[in-house]
């Protein structure tokens, strides 16, 4: 057994079935030891879009995704999503081939130090310098991905060391690493003084972020919602913690959010910030939620409390487990439902006359009303995964979420995220309907991928706003400049009915709303990939 061989076994103890990549020499031996595993490989078109698939993947099936490319630009093009994948805390294993150890630092033909320009967005990498340091390494690199705060952690393997031959191969059965020690039960102590504060307050309100669905905690933080009535709004990456239509659900908070969201939040006497990190896109202004409330912050990562707001009640802890606990911890209910409901009225009447009013131009396809149209037209338990840009906006408003899922980039915003996000995550639960949503500016940061689908059969639909701008850039020339626009234009993009011919996929085009209906439902019928092209206004702005 060589290297190569013993980084197979680690995978196939770890229950990894795909790995999304692209070979070059210096990961060719990883790639000839996998042709005798039951492991799939995908051949991504280019290397961003092998974290994006294997973030896709992770986030609907919960195990860690896997990407493996190889050295210097093929290193330093996964990159990107890398990083995408460290600003949303996903978990990933990503392997890199790297030039013979003794040419390490020589500036050799594709040499790149990926460990070190990684550094500052992953939760650990490694440089594997000795074989018999695999099973260990890559049971330690499982373990910190999707432990804790999950995230990517990288993995550089010289191809002398794939090749060389291995002693004896064993995988650890557990890990124990001194230094890495994730705190998962809540402390009791802090929890029952969140108890305590919940029975005086009259306005509480959950704030629930990424950190909420990672730790499969939704349906926990449901639970206490509903027994004691306590109203929830969401950042962008909270979405989907409740049903959109849920009457204890008041929306995203943050500049693009619901206003009564908002508004919502900085009413409240007591916040509970659930697996958020406080930052900008959904607190502006970090006072706001410190002014007259108590702010009780959780999560699992204990670096993220207090790092942009200080709590009155700090509580570290896996989610999931925090709020089953809580809902242990018996609150005056008599005291709540009587306090909390005159809340929920005010909340009510907030969300009743504080509706964001449109008026779109009927010549084009609504964004808004479109995107709730298909998501009333999709399977319950869909999956829909939103771009970067005015699309994603308009996806965060107007998408409804039922038992399903919502995915996109939301700490980085990485445009091109999308398509092979939605790749990995077909692949991830294939009984799942799943649908890209993106601007024609993203659509063609990853349209290549189509070879992938193909190649691969994975059926992806893909519905493209097509606005022939750059239109989140060009909305913020638009207030910020005064209408002087700059290298937005996206003049010279394909034809999309050829591009798809091109691929064998099907096409639509849906050019205004009069037959929108029929369209979708031509869209959705079959459980095959297809690409439907909205053509809404360039000049419509996101609300």
């Amino acid at each position: 057994m060589i290297g190569a061989d013993a980084i197979i076994k680690c995978l196939e103890a770890e229950g990894v079935e795909y790995v999304f990549g692209y070979p070059g020499v210096a990961i060719c031996p990883f790639y000839n030891s996998i042709l005798d595993s039951d492991i799939r490989t995908i051949l991504i078109r280019t290397e961003q879009n092998a974290a994006h698939a294997a973030s896709g993947l992770a986030r609907v099936s919960g195990k860690v995704g896997v990407c493996a490319v190889t050295s210097g630009p093929g290193a330093t093009n996964v990159i990107t999503g890398v990083a995408t994948a460290f600003a949303d805390s996903i978990p990933l294993v990503c392997i890199t081939g790297q030039v013979n150890s003794e040419l390490i630092g020589s500036d050799v033909f594709q040499e790149a130090d990926i460990t070190g320009a990684v550094e500052s967005f992953v939760k650990y990498s490694y440089l594997i310098k000795n074989v018999n340091d695999i099973p260990r390494v890559f049971k330690e690199a499982f373990h910190i991905a999707n432990t804790g705060r999950r995230g990517p952690v990288l993995i550089d393997v010289p191809i002398d060391i794939q090749n060389a031959p291995i002693s004896k191969f064993h995988y650890p059965e557990e890990v124990n690493m001194r230094t890495y020690k994730p705190t998962v039960k809540g402390n009791m102590a802090q929890i029952k003084k969140v108890v305590k504060e919940l029975e005086k307050a009259k306005r509480p309100i959950i704030c629930a972020g990424g950190g909420a669905l990672l730790s499969d905690g939704g349906a926990a933080l449901r639970a206490f919602s509903e027994k004691y009535r306590i109203p929830v709004v969401s950042t962008m990456m909270g979405i989907g913690v409740m049903p959109t239509r849920h009457p204890l659900y008041y929306g995203m908070v943050g500049n693009n959010g619901k206003p009564y969201a908002n508004r919502a939040m900085n009413e409240s006497d007591l916040l509970l910030m659930v697996g958020a990190r406080v930052a900008d896109r959904a607190v502006s202004q970090p006072d706001l939620i410190t002014n007259n409330k108590v702010l009780i912050h959780m999560d699992v990562d204990p670096a993220e409390i207090g790092k942009n707001v200080g709590p009155h009640i700090p509580l570290v802890g896996d989610i999931k487990h925090i709020f089953e606990d809580m809902t242990e911890q018996d609150l005056d209910t008599g005291h709540t439902h009587r306090a909390y409901e005159e809340w929920l009225k005010t909340l009510d009447g907030y969300r009743e006359s504080m509706q964001v009013k449109r008026s779109p131009n009927k010549d084009y396809v609504d964004p808004a009303r479109f995107i709730t149209m298909l998501s009333d037209k999709m399977e319950e338990d869909g999956i829909y995964v939103a771009d970067v840009g005015q699309n994603q906006i308009w996806s965060c408003g107007y998408h409804i979420v039922r038992k399903g899922r919502f995915l996109t980039s939301g700490g980085m915003g990485t445009m091109g995220y999308s398509i092979p996000a939605a790749m990995g995550a077909k692949l991830a639960d294939k009984s799942r309907q799943v649908i890209a949503v993106c601007g024609d500016g993203s659509f063609q940061m990853s349209m290549m991928e189509l070879a992938t689908m193909r190649q691969h059969d994975i059926p992806v639909k893909i519905v493209v706003l097509k606005n022939n701008y750059l239109g989140m850039v060009r909305e913020f020339q638009h207030y910020t400049y005064k209408d002087n626009y700059s290298v937005v234009d996206l003049s010279g993009s394909p034809d999309l009915e050829k591009l798809t011919a091109a691929y064998d996929m099907d096409f639509l085009r849906l050019e205004n709303m009069e037959k929108a209906e029929e369209t979708i439902d031509a869209f959705l019928k079959e459980d095959k990939s297809m690409l439907l092209e909205c053509i809404i206004d360039p000049m419509d702005l996101v609300k």
